[in-house]
């Protein structure tokens, strides 16, 4: 984009916030396929499952690298970069004929997930200060919106039409976010720094999250205890050890570590890992307890359709909420934010205990849940970026946006643990219990409230005036996404 060309922040923030939520749609693309897969496939449900799978594992690795590259190359160049494989992998999707091709376009859907970070860190360069705390708010729950609209959008696309139309969507979508950014998104003041990017990084990082993800992943069905799961989680920790030990030596590493250890980075990513945890717990029971027969005595009988109906206005909750989590950030801190959005979510999971009998309760714990998510997903950003030099800002929402995805990993294993153990047959089918669903409940309650403890213990730097920093030896400068916390 020309430099002379004027910067309009409304229709930049317009096209970044489109480009997450399109992006962030492929997590819940699948979900009403699932069932039907092994049959269009022609394979076995062992087989296919791993159509979801593949895209958190490649999504995982690709989001921090992404980060990186954006930092040395350029954050708008490499977000273009980042759609990319987003179509080609929707085309190869559409086109699939059996597992292998289905899974490599999945893979490369995964190899998009980078554009959320880039796009949050991008607002710092582009967006003038008073718009920047919304901003950053509104793209990074764009995680939270996609993978609650695409639901319902997925489900009335495969009841109502061929399934390799929700594809060819999802590439028609992605292309018109490409050309809004190309006409509409300036490059970022800090335009990358050249530099040499950390390959044998990049290669420990990725294996390391592989095994990790993937073992975490695939413990219920392989077996907790099994060699194969025991022996991913031990490559995990030697990869990830061995990582950590050359990032600590890389003149230009993939992640500086020393960074990542500053205490608002660090508390505020494991804060982030709880919150994940608690977030995806949600759209995990809530889905199947709408679903189940009505002749269970706690099952609802709505169709895929009706339940994504339901899920829906948690994503529209989420775009709501992101505009008072920001100006609620500016008043009091993004810590009192996100220490607010995981009581919320704590309130939320509470309150499904009496209300999981309705759709309409289920709807309210949603809604509730979902606000939570909002806030602490508006507010995570900005205490990373309090914290860190602006160069450092891709990479660092990247490593953020990963912690999520260990996060998520975490609950879908959990949960997914949880629902099958406490299970009953009816009919030579097998339904989580109630009792079940209760534990969940639990299980994200008491996980949010641990995220808010968490978030009490992130020690935010008091934002400083111009003119202190002036009359200081050595000037400080502090993002103006940084706030005074007040917690």
């Amino acid at each position: 984009m020309p430099a002379s060309t004027p910067v309009r922040p409304g229709s930049i923030l317009a096209v970044l916030a489109y480009t997450g939520i399109v992006a962030s749609l492929m997590q819940t693309l699948v979900v009403p396929l699932l069932g039907q897969l092994p049959t269009i496939l022609h394979s076995n449900s062992s087989t296919t499952a791993w159509v979801v799978t593949i895209t958190l594992l490649v999504g995982a690795v690709a989001t921090p690298v992404a980060g990186r590259l954006g930092d040395m190359l350029g954050k708008r160049r490499m977000l273009i970069a980042s759609t990319v494989p987003l179509i080609a992998g929707s085309v190869i999707a559409a086109l699939a004929v059996n597992a292998p091709m289905m899974i490599v376009g999945r893979g490369l859907q995964g190899l998009g997930f980078g554009t959320i970070p880039l796009a949050v860190a991008l607002l710092r360069d582009v967006l003038p200060p008073e718009k920047l705390g919304s901003g950053i708010a509104l793209i990074s729950s764009s995680l939270g919106i996609g993978g609650a609209l695409g639901l319902p959008i997925a489900a009335a696309i495969t009841q109502y039409s061929n399934w390799r139309v929700l594809f060819w969507a999802a590439a028609a979508l992605v292309l018109v976010a490409t050309a809004a950014i190309t006409v509409v998104v300036p490059e970022g003041t800090s335009e990358g720094k050249q530099g040499r990017f950390d390959g044998a990084g990049a290669v420990l990082l990725g294996g390391g999250l592989v095994c990790l993800l993937l073992g975490v992943s695939k413990g219920a069905s392989w077996g907790w205890t099994s060699g194969s799961i025991l022996g991913l989680f031990a490559g995990a920790i030697v990869l990830l050890l061995i990582w950590g030990w050359w990032e600590l030596r890389a003149e230009e590493p993939l992640v500086d570590l020393r960074i990542t250890a500053r205490p608002q980075v660090l508390f505020t990513n494991i804060a982030t890992v709880a919150v994940g945890v608690g977030m995806y717990a949600l759209q995990l029971s809530v889905p199947q307890l709408l679903q189940l027969p009505k002749a269970l005595g706690y099952g609802l009988g709505q169709s895929m359709l009706a339940a994504g109906l339901w899920m829906a206005p948690a994503g529209v909750m989420m775009m709501l909420i992101s505009p008072v989590g920001a100006k609620l950030s500016a008043v009091r801190g993004p810590k009192f934010t996100l220490t607010t959005g995981a009581v919320v979510m704590a309130i939320g999971y509470a309150t499904g205990l009496p209300l999981m009998h309705h759709a309409w309760g289920l709807l309210i714990v949603n809604i509730i849940c979902s606000s939570g998510v909002g806030f602490a997903y508006g507010a995570m950003p900005a205490l990373i970026m309090g914290a860190v030099p602006q160069s450092e800002t891709a990479a660092a929402n990247g490593f953020n946006t990963l912690m999520r995805s260990v996060g998520t990993s975490i609950s879908s294993a959990v949960v997914g643990a949880v629902l099958a153990t406490m299970s009953l047959t009816l009919g030579g089918h097998v339904f989580p219990t109630e009792h079940g669903f209760r534990v969940t409940f639990l299980i994200g309650s008491g996980v949010s409230l641990v995220a808010a403890l968490i978030c009490l213990a992130i020690p935010v730097r008091r934002a400083i005036t111009d003119r202190q920093a002036g009359e200081s030896a050595a000037p400080t400068t502090v993002s103006d996404a940084e706030q005074p916390a007040r917690v």
